[in-house]
């Protein structure tokens, strides 16, 4: 498909409101070129720049980016000590253009790992831009959605010790209140570049229902253009949410 036709079909398109990334290949794509694979990190964050402006510009209203996993720590020093710079980067340089175009911008995760000057500079950037109203782009870091279920959970049950709630008034929404995309608009659309099928751990409570789309295109090499199958492809997906399709049609 050209990209004058996915352009075409992309205009029309109903957009998701949510979309989640897991923002995969990085290493292979340097590797390939037979460079470092930290090359790879510093390529994608040109690649992160380019899907927040696609997604703003199309009218997604949150892109969540899975930029460090629970589980990354286990990387060998090298790579997680420049992963940890490019975040730091992307809190001193690239905060700034989100809020010059109204962007709001969060982290969700464990951040007690973090340095206490990485912690800082979190809050601030957040506090830049939290009365911003456009799109909301939230970068999950240390975050693991075992860890952001089982969260909710403890929340939820310090609640009920201290008699604020009780045991039979919790529900998949209050639950749902405690996790950390609450306030929300639900997950719509999880895209996985890369290659691999799986969503490694990533917004297990929040992609219950949300469609998948899977590529292999490494993500440095994310584009536009495969964004936008990414959204050709959600419009063209029936969502019932347990319904018939002839519920479907006849509520539409």
């Amino acid at each position: 498909m050209s990209k004058a036709n996915n352009q075409m079909l992309a205009e029309t398109a109903r957009i998701p409101q949510h979309v989640a990334i897991i923002m995969d290949g990085n290493g292979r794509w340097a590797e390939l070129r037979g460079k470092k694979r930290t090359a790879g990190h510093k390529a994608g964050v040109e690649s992160v720049k380019t899907s927040v402006a696609i997604a703003a510009k199309k009218g997604v209203k949150v892109l969540t980016l899975f930029a460090f996993s629970s589980e990354n720590w286990q990387r060998p020093e090298s790579e997680v000590s420049v992963l940890m710079d490019l975040f730091m980067f992307v809190l001193t340089r690239e905060v700034k253009r989100l809020h010059k175009n109204g962007i709001k911008f969060k982290v969700i995760g464990d951040l007690s790992k973090f340095s206490s000057k990485l912690q800082k500079m979190i809050v601030e950037s957040e506090t830049l831009t939290a009365e911003n109203t456009g799109m909301v782009l939230a970068v999950a870091a240390n975050y693991g959605g075992r860890w952001d279920i089982t969260n909710a959970a403890k929340i939820l049950a310090e609640k009920v010790a201290k008699q604020e709630i009780k045991p039979e008034e919790i529900t998949e929404s209050t639950l749902n209140d405690q996790t950390s995309l609450a306030g929300l608009p639900e997950l719509d659309l999880l895209i996985r570049t890369g290659g691999d099928y799986r969503i490694s751990n990533f917004l297990l409570w929040q992609a219950a229902y949300a469609e998948f789309y899977f590529t292999d295109v490494l993500w440095p090499d994310f584009d536009e253009e495969e964004f936008t199958k990414a959204i050709t492809l959600f419009d063209q997906r029936e969502r019932r949410f347990g319904q018939t399709s002839a519920q479907v049609i006849n509520n539409n």
